[in-house]
């Protein structure tokens, strides 16, 4: 076995829990790396809503998906993820949450903690029992530890009878290596 990185982490989690016919969401849609995953994951009879802020972020994921899709299952929503209640109505079983800024793209744009801790809540009212929240947290730069540490306390104060909360991180890493926030719904 080997120790892969927390988007690995995520993205193995993804794998092991959706099932074809799901309904997800990834909550920051980005370079469309996530959502072009969870579209297979999902198959043609699942759903997935994919968000971004950013026009950059939707255009280039609509453009992978484009070339690679095997499936007309996804929703692109140019909106802020604290939104998604806006745009969904049905449970799901899966959010994959990616936070920080755009790969490759304006470093002074990037998710904040106010709007993320929404979208986590929202994520919760929406999610189905047994469902999984996944939020890789990178969490260096100039807003980034206050976004970390925000979600941790968030994290820690849902109830422990009705949520299992992990937290996954390398502790021998330089600089910041992003970290994995796990929850899972049991009720």
């Amino acid at each position: 076995m080997k120790l892969i990185n927390a988007l690995g982490m995520a993205r193995q989690m993804a794998k092991d829990h959706i099932e074809q016919g799901d309904t997800v969401i990834d909550a920051t849609a980005g370079r469309g790396r996530d959502t072009l995953l969870l579209s297979n994951l999902v198959g043609k009879t699942g759903r997935v809503f994919s968000f971004d802020i950013q026009e950059e972020a939707i255009a280039s994921s609509k453009e992978l998906f484009d070339k690679n899709k095997l499936f007309n299952n996804v929703t692109f929503i140019l909106d802020n993820h604290e939104m998604m209640l806006k745009h969904i109505e049905e449970k799901v079983s899966f959010v994959m949450f990616n936070l920080g800024y755009l790969p490759g793209g304006d470093h002074s744009i990037g998710t904040e903690k106010e709007s993320t801790i929404n979208a986590i809540s929202a994520s919760l009212g929406l999610l189905g029992k047994n469902g999984f929240i996944v939020i890789v947290v990178y969490h260096g730069g100039d807003t980034g530890y206050e976004e970390r540490d925000a979600v941790i306390r968030f994290a820690e104060t849902l109830n422990q009878h009705e949520y299992i909360v992990r937290m996954s991180r390398f502790i021998n890493q330089r600089g910041d290596p992003p970290i994995l926030i796990c929850i899972q719904k049991t009720c």
